[in-house]
């Protein structure tokens, strides 16, 4: 069944067509990842299918009643909202009712759970997400909330680190489960092991998927179909990225085999004409214009790719020494007495955990901030370039050009010769036309290609990178992984990225928590296998310690746990008051069975008892049923 239909779209900024004829289909099964160079049109074809940016022209149909969810590169909300009203508030009936429970629910944990009320208004709302057969929706919300790491639903989202906020936004776009889930670069901000359960989640997902992601893995594991944005147009690939890869080297080898066999063909031609051929008769001109048609034919070309050639300074044997380094914020520790001796030609990556203290350390070896204690050298010849998460040293209201400018007017390249700051532009894929409009007008991606340049200009031996990934297309990134091969200085790379991080580093530290930071050798793949080698250790080592003292004792096999499940405050509460409920039911049904059998003369009486007593049993089965599932669960 198609959900999502796209026929002739278009779309220009200005007199610059950015998406022309954009036309494919989607299934209702279907998980389709967009891909193309920064600027190249995704986010804007996002925007268009979420409906929050017109088409300037085509067609565009989504499915009769279908439900859609976006989740965009960049979300807005209104500061003095709180994380509840801005993950559940969304004009939904059904995710209305699951606020109000959330926050009765919040309301009567902070009353100590004894205010009546609030009790009366718990059960009432459990009893509507009955009615509704609501309660799965709000165990998956519950599932996603906890998995993002959102636990303090009261907090202002005004409050929050972009990060946070992103994660926010996703919570809000995933619990409502639409129909079309549309996703804009969802893995920027989140740790190793969130993505990974991102991506167990969408793979189990039932609906339709529309996804643009740099995360190559990611990309690979989770879509089943692939859109290319190139030149305004689109080309859809019936598989994952790695078929995608596959057709596009054969597509490449066939144009050419094409282009090669044109060119023989135009050799003959143009042969033929020196040979001083007659144009008298109709063969002869059909001929000429034959040659002709073919050398004023356009030739099938590439796109350009990136050409990172930056040059780097000699670096001596000191590089960067930490000795006891500690830091901590608010009360809690980041980093305790961290001591490493960073050299020349180390590859090291640092993983873990948001919030652990990962940028904090980048940000001490940079020197934009100073340790609580301990002691941080950096040698004399070592030049750091610094690529910070925020980009915060890109000026809005500066031309492309001036800001370029500011670093050198010329640069020398890698291979020692000397171009112009526009011609290192031009390399980096922002042409003439680009190159004096004001950096505000850039694309996400080109904003963060610009930044990268910048640095990469001031000629680095010591390369701190903060999550380098986010906002870049797959081509930069590409470049960018084969730069770092020959990158002779010293690299420190804080990245999420599983696949840069295989690719760039031979080391990592990963940030445990509460200070502890654990190294492990090898890439990011080496450091899963130990921690699954570890796991399965630990595992097996349980069992064993468990099952001897019973071999022992008996020879009957071990009997499987069956101890009661921990039920959350909430749950507690909702037991206590339903089996409060039930009786005082029971009770008030035994009375008015008691009345209606004494008043059976009084036809008014025996039917206003009646239907109290039919209103009764309903919420009576209701309750008991609820109360059993607790039960059960207990």
């Amino acid at each position: 069944m198609t959900i999502l239909s796209l026929e002739g779209v278009r779309k220009s900024y200005g007199t610059k067509p950015l998406l022309e004829d954009v036309t494919f289909s989607l299934e209702h099964d279907e998980k389709m990842g967009i891909i193309g160079a920064n600027g190249s049109g995704k986010t804007t074809l996002l925007r268009i299918i979420a409906g929050t940016e017109p088409a300037d022209g085509g067609r565009l149909v989504v499915g009769n009643g279908r439900t859609v969810g976006y989740l965009p590169q960049n979300p807005v909300f209104d500061h003095e909202q709180t994380v509840l009203d801005a993950v559940f508030d969304q004009g939904n009936e059904t995710m209305r009712l699951l606020h109000d429970y959330e926050a009765a629910c919040i309301a009567l944990d902070r009353s100590g759970g004894t205010d009546e009320r609030l009790l009366n208004r718990v059960t009432e709302l459990s009893h509507r997400l009955d009615v509704t057969g609501s309660w799965d929706l709000e165990a998956n919300a519950k599932a996603v909330l906890s998995r993002l790491g959102i636990t303090d639903t009261e907090a202002q989202v005004g409050t929050l680190s972009g990060g946070q906020r992103k994660r926010v936004a996703m919570a809000r776009t995933l619990v409502l489960h639409p129909d079309l889930l549309i996703l804009d670069e969802p893995t920027n901000h989140l740790d190793a092991d969130t993505i990974a359960w991102l991506e167990e989640f969408l793979a189990r997902y039932t609906g339709a998927l529309l996804l643009v992601t740099h995360d190559r893995y990611f990309l690979d594991r989770v879509t089943n179909r692939m859109l290319e944005i190139e030149r305004g147009r689109t080309q859809r690939f019936d598989g994952n990225y790695t078929y995608y890869l596959e057709k596009k080297e054969e597509q490449a080898l066939q144009q050419e085999a094409e282009a090669q066999k044109r060119d023989n063909l135009i050799r003959r031609e143009l042969a033929w004409l020196r040979r001083g051929a007659k144009a008298r008769t109709t063969k002869q001109k059909a001929r000429i214009q034959r040659a002709e048609t073919l050398m004023n034919e356009p030739r099938e070309t590439r796109d350009r790719t990136i050409e990172l050639s930056a040059p780097s300074t000699r670096l001596g044997n000191k590089v960067v020494e930490l000795e006891n380094v500690s830091k901590a914020y608010d009360g809690r520790t980041l980093i305790d007495g961290f001591s490493y001796k960073f050299t020349r030609g180390d590859r090291v990556g640092i993983i873990g955990p948001n919030g652990t203290g990962k940028t904090t350390l980048l940000e001490i070896i940079a020197g934009r901030l100073q340790p609580d204690a301990g002691e941080v050298e950096i040698g004399q010849t070592a030049v750091i370039g610094y690529y910070d998460q925020e980009s915060r040293a890109l000026k809005d209201d500066l031309r492309v050009i001036d800001y370029v400018k500011e670093v050198a007017e010329n640069v020398k390249t890698a291979d020692g010769s000397l171009i112009t700051a526009s011609q290192m532009l031009d390399r980096f894929l922002f042409p003439p036309a680009v190159q004096y409009t004001p950096v505000g007008n850039l694309s996400g991606g080109e904003r963060r290609r610009l930044y990268l340049l910048r640095q990469l200009m001031s000629a680095p031996n010591v390369l701190l990178l903060d999550e380098p990934t986010n906002d870049l297309d797959i081509p930069t990134l590409v470049a960018l992984e084969d730069y770092l091969e020959s990158f002779a200085g010293c690299l420190i790379v804080v990245s999420h990225d599983r696949y840069f991080l295989d690719r760039t580093v031979d080391h990592l530290f990963r940030f445990e928590g509460n200070g502890v930071i654990r190294e492990y050798p090898g890439n990011y793949s080496a450091f899963l296998e130990i921690r699954a080698r570890e796991e399965a250790e630990q595992t097996a080592a349980q069992p064993a310690q468990q099952a001897k003292p019973q071999q022992t004792a008996t020879r009957a096999p071990a009997p499987a746990p069956s101890g009661p499940r921990k039920l959350s405050y909430k749950e507690r509460r909702e037991l206590d008051m339903l089996e409060q409920r039930i009786a005082a039911a029971e009770a008030r049904k035994a009375e008015i069975e008691q009345q209606l059998a004494i008043g059976g003369s009084d036809f008014d009486m025996v039917n206003t008892l009646y239907t109290e007593l039919q209103a009764l049993t309903e919420a009576l089965d209701r309750d008991v049923e609820r109360w059993a599932e607790l039960a059960e669960l207990a």
